[in-house]
């Protein structure tokens, strides 16, 4: 369900507080809140938010630039892909920049008389949010410009035929330049818009990439291509199985869950002290993860832990957890009572039942005693690391999510201790 974003007025009184305004003309007159919010052909002399960083001061002006390559406003002799990697980078690596960048491409998407440089604008937001996501207190700002934008595609073609006959009074001109800038040139703006907003709100809570390696043009890449394919991170469970359809149609479970679970084990996880536990090398998981995108597993793995952390971010970052949220409330109030915390397990959906019991059978190994003699990862240690994963508490009381958090380990770990999964070996 969207949230309903920021009023049009609260996000006017935002931008009158934060925007860095500009002046023009020998006079050094003020531009009004609606032309700094409006595309730029030209570059600018000083950021677009207020700030006392003279790195920040100097960087904003050099972004734009970049900002006006990546979109085809201006000319450059880089690839698009290394004009994003710069942005990217520079954002990534220095965070007083975010919100500049986030602000400017707002800028050159608004008003903006051609259909593919606006495109490109809201293609390079939804690639910038894969690394990185806004401050909090930009993040509504952010959310309200791109909720206005979720169904709004016969509008802004509309609007950009009355700003070119506005702009060119002489009819021919008026006609050639409007097929030049409304011919389809991009995807439908819709379809990004609503590819950012998921991706603001879960980046959000993420935080973005980790990890000290800087982005790589091919995570340039993936992200973009994910605007279209979607990830099999942070997706449904459907979304990804329709995905596999073609490549896995005889399967009944997520190919990357089975694939990941099966290589931990490979690996010797079940052997491997701290399993779950300690986290494998983010750079690593983050490499691993661009593989297992393209359906790929390399065969140069040898520490467990990078598929056991991809594997656990993989179902935390599932967009709906393995439990859904409707039985949420039955499993904390069953956390004490073996059948009853079966029962649930029955009364889910079929597929949300397969993932969840192929993954208990696969923690009920880790759970034996000839194992945890090893890993040190009991029944309860268990539970504590994989139930974040499958539930999630929607509480902003931190009382709430603390006691809530204790029900949940105790629900997990009552599945491991008593629920049959004989059912589930073999299957795939």
């Amino acid at each position: 369900n969207l949230r309903k974003p920021i009023s049009q007025s609260s996000m006017a009184d935002w931008a009158s507080k934060n925007l860095n305004m500009h002046t023009q003309g020998i006079f050094r007159r003020r531009i009004s809140i609606s032309n700094m919010l409006s595309w730029n052909g030209g570059s600018i002399k000083k950021p677009m938010l207020i700030t006392s960083n003279r790195t920040i001061k100097k960087e904003a002006c050099e972004m734009f630039k970049l900002v006006q390559s990546y979109m085809g406003d201006r000319q450059t002799r880089m690839d698009r892909n290394h004009v994003a990697l710069v942005i990217v980078t520079k954002c990534w690596s220095m965070q007083g920049l975010r919100d500049e960048l986030y602000i400017q491409l707002i800028r050159q998407t608004t008003d903006n008389l051609c259909y593919r440089s606006l495109a490109w604008g809201w293609e390079l937001m939804a690639i910038s949010l894969a690394f990185f996501s806004p401050s909090p207190k930009f993040q509504s700002y952010l959310e309200g410009y791109i909720y206005r934008h979720l169904d709004s595609d016969e509008k802004i073609v509309q609007h950009i035929k009355e700003l070119v006959d506005l702009k060119n009074k002489k009819i021919t001109k008026s006609r050639k330049k409007r097929k030049q800038n409304t011919e389809d040139e991009g995807l439908p703006i819709s379809t990004y818009a609503k590819y950012c907003y998921r991706k603001l709100q879960k980046v959000a809570v993420t935080g973005g990439k980790k990890g000290l390696r800087k982005p790589t043009v091919e995570e340039i890449t993936h992200a973009r291509n994910a605007i279209l394919t979607p990830s099999l991170f942070g997706s449904s469970l459907e979304e990804i199985m329709l995905r596999q359809q073609d490549m896995y149609p005889g399967n009944k479970l997520p190919w990357v869950q089975t694939q990941l679970s099966q290589q931990v084990l490979a690996l010797g996880g079940e052997q491997t002290e701290g399993i779950f536990r300690i986290p494998g090398d983010i750079d690593e998981v983050n490499a691993l993860k661009l593989q297992v995108d393209q359906w790929k597993i390399p065969n140069s793995l040898s520490d467990p832990n990078i598929p056991a952390s991809l594997l656990k971010l993989w179902y935390r970052e599932l967009e709906e957890p393995v439990i859904p949220q409707q039985f949420y409330k039955e499993c904390i109030s069953n956390y004490e009572n073996p059948n009853a915390a079966v029962a649930v397990v029955q009364l889910l959906p079929e597929l949300n039942r397969l993932v969840l019991c192929y993954l208990i059978h696969f923690l009920q190994i880790f759970a034996q005693p000839s194992n945890v003699g090893r890993t040190k990862m009991d029944v309860n240690n268990l539970a504590m690391v994989m139930a974040p994963n499958c539930l999630r508490c929607q509480s902003d009381d931190p009382r709430v999510i603390f006691e809530n958090t204790r029900k949940e380990m105790s629900f997990l770990r009552m599945l491991i201790v008593h629920l049959d999964t004989s059912f589930i070996k073999g299957l795939v």
